[in-house]
C-alpha cells in the first residue's frame, strides 16, 4: 500500500485495486489511475479540508466515486456534475456504505467529529485505513476546564465506539495542530491507546514540519515514535 501526502490533511492512498482520496485542498495533483476504482472523500465542508475542485479531478474517470460528509451542501457541488447519482454519495455519523466495485469491497464507516462532519474507516483490500478529519481532542487553553473536558469525553466516545466496532488501521491519518501548543499531541495519544494502529501520519499542522519530530519525541509517543511517519514535504510517498 502507499501513502501520498498532499497537503494539510489530504492523502492518496493506493492499493493494489483502488485510490482513496482523502480531504484534497492542494498540493501536487494526484493521477488517478483509470484502472483502479477512485474514491474521493471530504470529511467535512471547511476550506481546508474541502474544495470543489475535487469533482473535476475525478470527473474524467471512468469509476470514481465521491463520499461527502453530511455537512457539505448541494449547492457546493457545482451544477454541471450534481447529475453525478450514484456516484456521489452523503454519509452521517454511524452510517455504513458498502460501494460495488466489481470483486472488490470497499467499506466506509463515519464517525462523529468533535468540530464539523465525520471521520472515516475505510476498508478495501483487505486494509484499513483511517482519516480522523477534524475528530481530535481539540483542547485549548483559552477555553473553560468544563468545554475542555467535554470535548475529551465527546473525543473518547468515538474513540471507543471505532474500538467496539472491531477497528485496528493500517494506517491512521490524526490531527497534530501546532495551535493547541502544549497539547498538540493529545488526540494522537487518546487514538493510540484506544483503538491503535501499525502506521500513523500526523496531518492538519499547517505546514509546521517540525511537528512531526516534536511528537516523535515526545513522551506519549514512546512505544510508537517509530510508527509515525517522517513527512518532510508535499508530495512524499510512503510505502506501508
Amino acid at each position: 500500500m502507499k501513502v501520498i501526502y498532499l497537503h494539510h490533511s489530504g492523502f492518496l492512498v493506493e492499493t493494489e485495486y483502488v485510490m482513496l482520496l482523502f480531504d484534497y485542498v492542494g498540493g501536487p495533483v494526484p493521477r488517478l489511475n483509470p484502472e483502479k476504482t477512485v474514491v474521493i472523500l471530504a470529511s467535512h465542508r471547511h476550506g481546508d479540508h474541502f474544495d470543489p475542485k475535487i469533482f473535476e479531478l475525478g470527473a474524467g474517470h471512468p469509476d470514481a466515486r465521491w463520499i461527502l460528509s453530511y455537512d457539505i451542501w448541494k449547492k457546493r457541488i457545482p451544477e454541471v456534475y450534481q447529475s453525478y447519482v450514484p456516484q456521489i454519495c452523503r454519509i452521517r455519523p454511524g452510517e455504513r456504505l458498502e460501494l460495488p466495485a466489481g470483486d472488490i469491497k470497499i467499506t466506509v464507516s463515519a464517525y462523529k467529529s468533535t468540530d464539523e462532519g465525520v471521520a472515516f474507516i475505510v476498508e478495501a483490500d483487505g486494509r484499513t485505513i483511517y482519516h480522523a478529519g477534524d475528530l481530535n481532542d481539540w483542547y485549548w487553553e483559552e477555553e473553560t476546564d468544563a468545554w475542555n473536558h467535554s470535548m475529551q469525553a465527546d473525543y473518547l466516545r468515538e474513540l471507543k465506539k471505532i474500538h467496539a466496532d472491531g477497528h485496528h488501521p493500517d494506517v491512521a491519518m490524526i490531527p497534530v495542530d501546532p495551535r493547541l501548543e502544549q497539547w498538540f499531541y493529545l488526540g494522537l495519544s487518546e487514538f493510540m491507546r484506544e483503538v491503535g494502529a501499525e502506521m500513523i501520519f500526523p496531518m492538519h499542522f499547517w505546514k509546521e514540519y517540525d511537528i512531526i519530530n516534536k511528537i516523535k519525541n515526545h513522551p506519549s509517543s514512546v512505544g510508537y515514535c517509530g510508527r509515525i511517519a517522517q513527512i518532510n514535504r508535499e508530495g512524499q510517498e510512503f510505502e506501508c
